[in-house]
Formats: C-alpha cells, sequence, structure tokens
C-alpha cells in the first residue's frame, strides 16, 4: 500500500470507535475569547482529565485505569480542534506497556482547523520486557493549522535489568496539510531484525519533535538553526539533529537521543520553552 493510500484511509472522522473499550472522542473550540472541551468521550480503560489552568487554553491529559497498557489494549482516540482554538493533549506519567504475548496498541488521529494549536506533550512509553507496542499517529491540519507534537520512549526498566527487552515497537506517525503530505515517519524495533539493545548504543531514551504552523514556525527556524549548528562528537552522551518538513518552509522535524530520561526531558523542556506562552500556562510546571 502506497504512502497516500495510507494517509487518505486514514482521513480524520469522529468514528464510532469511541463506543469500543478504549475508545474516545474530543472536541475543542473557542467560545468567548477561550478554549474550551465542547466533548470529551472516553470507554475504558481509556480515561480523559480536564484540569484547569490560568491560560486562555484547554488542557486534556489521558490516562488508563491500570495505570498501564496490558495485553488486547487498544486505546483509540479522534480529537478534532476547531478554527482558532488552542489545546493541550498529555499524559500523567509515562506510558507504561506490560508483558503480554498478544501485545498492546494505541492510535491518534487529529484535525486541527484554521488559526488553531494542538500541542502533544506525552511522557515518554515505556515498554517493559516481554511486551509488544504499536503506535499510530494521524494529524491533518487546516492551512493555517499549528502542531507541536512530542513523542519519545525509553529502554524500559533499566535499573532492572530489562534494557531494550521487549519484544517488538512499532511507531507510525503521519502530517499532513491540506491534503499534501508534510512528513510519514515510521520506526519499527524488532528483536528478529537484530538485537535492539546494541543497536540503541548508550541510549536509553530518544524522542522526535515535529513543529508546523504559524503559531510556531519561528521557534521552528531558531532550533534548527540552534541544532545544526552545535558540534557533534561520535562519542557524545546525547545527539540532536534536525530536518525541514516536506517544502523546506513548512517547520521542523528534531530527533534526540539520551542517555536518561531525565536528560532527554530537560533538553525538550529547553527547547519548547516557547510552549507556554502558546498556552497561556506552563504544562510542565502545573502538571502535577
Amino acid at each position: 500500500m502506497s504512502v497516500l493510500s495510507v494517509l487518505q484511509s486514514s482521513h480524520f472522522s469522529l468514528l464510532s470507535s469511541e463506543c469500543q473499550p478504549g475508545g474516545g472522542s474530543l472536541e475543542f473550540q473557542r467560545v468567548r475569547g477561550a478554549t474550551v472541551v465542547t466533548r470529551a468521550v472516553a470507554a475504558s480503560p481509556l480515561r480523559l482529565l480536564n484540569p484547569r489552568n490560568t491560560g486562555t487554553s484547554a488542557w486534556v491529559y489521558t490516562a488508563t485505569y491500570g495505570g498501564g497498557l496490558v495485553g488486547g489494549d487498544a486505546l483509540a482516540l479522534d480529537v478534532d480542534v476547531a478554527a482558532g482554538a488552542s489545546a493541550l493533549l498529555a499524559t500523567q506519567a509515562s506510558t507504561k506497556v506490560y508483558r503480554s504475548a498478544c501485545g498492546a496498541s494505541q492510535r491518534l488521529r487529529a484535525r486541527v482547523g484554521d488559526g488553531s494549536l494542538l500541542v502533544l506533550l506525552p511522557d515518554p512509553v515505556t515498554a517493559f520486557a516481554g511486551s509488544r507496542y504499536t503506535q499510530e499517529q494521524h494529524v491533518d491540519l487546516d492551512p493555517g493549522g499549528s502542531l507541536v507534537l512530542v513523542d519519545w520512549m525509553t529502554a524500559g526498566r533499566v535499573a532492572s535489568g530489562e534494557r531494550w527487552g521487549f519484544d517488538g515497537y512499532t511507531n507510525r506517525t503521519a502530517v499532513r496539510r491540506a491534503r499534501t503530505v508534510l512528513l510519514h515517519d515510521a520506526v519499527s524495533l524488532d528483536p528478529a531484525d537484530g538485537d535492539v539493545a546494541r543497536r540503541m548504543s548508550r541510549f536509553n531514551c530518544a524522542a522526535t519533535v515535529i513543529m508546523t504552523g504559524p503559531a510556531v514556525c519561528a521557534a521552528a527556524a531558531r532550533l534548527a538553526g540552534e541544532i545544526g549548528a552545535a558540534p557533534l562528537t561520535r562519542r557524545s552522551d546525547l545527539l540532536m539533529s534536525s530536518a525541514p518538513l516536506a517544502g523546506g518552509d513548512d517547520g521542523t522535524l528534531l530527533r534526540v537521543a539520551g542517555l536518561s530520561v531525565e536528560q532527554v526531558g530537560g533538553i525538550l523542556r529547553r527547547l519548547l520553552n516557547f510552549i507556554p506562552s502558546l498556552l497561556g500556562d506552563d504544562p510542565w510546571s502545573c502538571k502535577f
């Protein structure tokens, strides 16, 4: 199947999946100068939490009743950010994937309207030894929509000797604007293709950041220049790279690899220090 066929088949719509176990849907709209959640539906084990903040954006945190994903869990969330709205979608803690032969999965479909902003700021995925995890994210942007998408993962329970010990990890992310593909990114880590720990070398955490749209284009260009000018050594404990999205002028793709979650998390917070000004509040300081 071609990349275009994959993207066309995943075009955003509110599906009946919200009625299935783990399914849900969210709608954000701008009302009287502020963004509000006008629809929030979730079926167990998925939970949607809508805390208050001091800004004009609306925040939703996803969670699960079991504190992680067990075998057979399949979360599927549809998100609609209407024109002019500003939304944060985050998590309460790292997404733990427990040992299971049948695996677990998450799927996100989002539409971002004109003049709106969606910030996806989850904690990292932590796949335990013996687990299998699949993730898909599809974002459709209107011509004036903006997106900041953070996606990161850890080596697992390193302190317990489970470094990169999962049975399989697959992640696909697709972003398009007005039906034009900006990014189609796929990652597959499977022990059948070679020892994952050896291939990941000394690194225990890896992150991807996607930034596109008028609300973030200046910050994206600044970061691309900053990272591109940074010196790189072969044995560095922290690696960073940047690349333009399709077309060259519609955003930036950043990648970060480090020795620990704390190290990479600190770098992400520094790189994305412009987000509180966009949301009107600091999602890191107000998280707990």
